[in-house]
């Protein structure tokens, strides 16, 4: 199994990063979170799970050893597959569907495009004893010292590469921020993956 990737980051996707390592370019699948901490040119480690089909090798990136984990776990729920497992991530932190699941939040779990009510309660079922509670993992994100200046921009990046227009990404952010959601006294304190998650929250309710 390859657990991670380190290198150099030859080019970022809508859905996914180039990472060259000794040469040879290493397509990974992640989350926006994940996708809003890799610049081109810049030197990388994501966490990764190969995913073995008969007609293929996909290779899914991830920022946080628990992050990874938490992918791996949710596919062994029935009607789980690796990519409705990101879609899960890319809308929640690793706590925060580990918290919906122990507290049988179908709200939060449906905000996931692909999962209805009775898929949410299904996940339910077969995952509040997997996942653990809130906070059983301290993993911290692989690259985390790593990350640009501006969140702001990275944020707005990363939104664009999903096919929101940079006006709305724009609009998206002031008004996390006016709500108190994000920001702070040091703004480039902000974790942009939390950021990037909450914005995305916030546009799929307009």
């Amino acid at each position: 199994m390859i657990a991670h990737l380190r290198g150099t980051v030859a080019g970022v996707a809508p859905d996914g990063a180039v990472i060259e390592v000794g040469g040879v370019g290493m397509r990974v699948q992640c989350t926006p979170g994940t996708l809003a901490t890799l610049k081109p040119g810049e030197a990388a480690q994501v966490a990764t799970s190969l995913v073995v089909r008969e007609d293929s090798l996909t290779l899914y990136g991830f920022c946080s050893d628990d992050e990874r984990n938490v992918f791996e776990l949710l596919q062994t729920a029935s009607g789980v597959g690796p990519r409705l497992a990101l879609a899960m991530l890319a809308v929640h932190a690793p706590d925060a569907l580990r918290r919906a699941v122990s507290t049988e939040d179908l709200t939060a779990l449906t905000m996931v495009p692909g999962i209805g009510k009775k898929g949410a309660q299904r996940i339910v079922l077969e995952m509040k004893d997997r996942l653990g509670p809130p906070g059983d993992s301290g993993d911290l994100p692989l690259r985390a010292a790593q990350r640009a200046p501006s969140w702001r921009d990275q944020v707005q990046s990363g939104l664009v590469n999903l096919g929101w227009a940079a006006r709305d990404a724009d609009l998206a952010i002031a008004a996390l921020e006016d709500e108190g959601v994000i920001g702070g006294a040091d703004g480039d304190a902000v974790d942009v993956a939390t950021a990037l998650r909450a914005a995305l929250r916030k546009l799929s309710k307009q």
